[in-house]
């Protein structure tokens, strides 16, 4: 028979445009504080989109000896980060590093490495790639390192499901510690794609926004009549899954109770939504089932909310089709607005944004939401945050492939 544990959250830990640590993290998106500006990892001239979400105040060897960091990706900076972060902040320090593991995703990997060591193999010729471009460039090495650096010898893997790897490695993780694979989890996502290729590559699918080159501030725009595009960003965001008994023993500190874990496909298309939300209503219901929730026991959705047509649409229709009458009473925040697009971050980071809603009864804003478009009517918790009292949220995730994702938390009672 297959064990059923139940799982907590007391750790957190991000490093994001808006913020770097938990606190700094969250006063910033309480206060509803742009991440958004014009690229300075390259010169952005001549690109039609020029603007990002970017950590710029991330100094690596702050957390990583120096000589290790020109052995990593930025995305690998930014996983271990994260996870030294999420693991301070858990005062985690005497375990069984056999029964502690890493899921950590990420949606793309080393793209800025893969650039560079190109640019040199087509200038330099081949004698002049790094060795150690292939472990720098690969998705699995911020788990590897990550499990590598604290020991970690429980399960480790590397989801890679576009924007919803975070929130499908969280959603592993917690089925981890649920079956009795391990007692701890250091789980989340982490990206680094604000790189030459990466940014022309979802310009030229029309997927980011064009049009505020000069205004950035007001570029993430979820839910609102004129949004017109996603705005990338990156960051990490890593979340430390403890078995209950083994928090309690310890006397770790309970933010949230992880207690729900819905995924699905679209089944439909390779960047675009199924239209009409029924796939994403059916993985959040999916989220309920597991948690045995009903549909008026959440309070909060930490929306997907990317400021994209299709994808702001779809998700609305399908809060409406699950919720019903209820849908009018739940508050709905994109983080987004804020970080931009944190791709395979996303899902970290947006999960630390719920559970933390949960811990202080407040939602985050939906900054830059200034006229309704039709359809489009719930509570997105417009430009200021709000005082609500949640018991239950859910935080959901939605990308290329037609991965869905969601998981579902609540306020911990013994």
């Amino acid at each position: 028979m297959i064990q059923e544990n139940r799982v907590v959250v007391t750790g957190l830990g991000v490093v994001t445009p808006i913020g770097i640590g938990k606190e700094n993290f969250w006063s910033a998106a309480k206060a509803g504080t742009n991440g958004i500006g014009r690229i300075t990892r390259f010169d952005p001239t001549g690109y039609t989109c020029q603007i990002a979400g970017e950590v710029l105040d991330f100094d690596p060897v702050q957390f990583i000896d120096k000589k290790e960091t020109k052995r990593m990706d930025r995305y690998t900076q930014f996983a271990l980060a994260a996870a030294r972060l999420a693991l301070d902040d858990a005062n985690l320090k005497n375990f069984d590093s056999s029964r502690a593991g890493v899921f950590v995703g990420a949606g793309i990997g080393g793209m800025e490495t893969l650039h560079n060591q190109y640019e040199k193999l087509f200038t330099k010729g081949p004698s002049r790639i790094s060795p150690f471009f292939i472990p720098m460039m690969i998705a699995n090495m911020a788990a590897g390192n990550i499990a590598i650096a604290f020991k970690l010898q429980g399960p480790c893997e590397c989801i890679v499901t576009a924007c919803a790897s975070g929130t499908n490695s969280i959603g592993d993780a917690y089925r981890s510690i649920q079956r009795g694979e391990a007692d701890v989890m250091l789980a989340g996502g982490s990206e680094a794609a604000i790189s030459p290729a990466g940014v022309a590559g979802f310009a030229s699918m029309k997927a980011l926004c064009s049009d505020h080159n000069d205004d950035p501030a007001h570029a993430s725009r979820p839910f609102d009549k004129n949004r017109s595009g996603f705005v990338m960003g990156e960051g990490a965001g890593i979340v430390v899954l403890e078995k209950l008994e083994h928090a309690l023993e310890r006397g770790a500190h309970i933010y949230a109770e992880i207690v729900g874990y819905g995924r699905n496909d679209d089944a439909y298309h390779i960047t675009t939504p199924a239209p009409g939300g029924t796939t994403q209503a059916k993985c959040m219901q999916l989220a309920l089932e597991d948690a045995n929730l009903k549909p008026e026991d959440i309070d909060y959705i930490n929306a997907h909310g990317t400021s994209t047509q299709f994808n702001d649409r779809g998700e609305t229709e399908a809060i409406k089709i699950l919720f019903g009458d209820h849908a009018k009473n739940l508050a709905v925040s994109s983080t987004k607005s804020m970080t931009g697009h944190m791709l395979g971050a996303a899902g970290g980071v947006e999960a630390v944004a719920t559970v933390l809603s949960i811990e202080e009864n407040i939602v985050h804003p939906t900054i830059n939401y200034e006229t309704q478009d039709e359809g489009l009517d719930l509570n997105y918790v417009p430009n200021f945050a709000q005082k609500k009292q949640i018991f239950a949220a859910l935080t959901n995730s939605f990308g290329f492939g037609g991965h869905n994702a969601c998981l579902a938390f609540k306020k911990f009672v013994e």
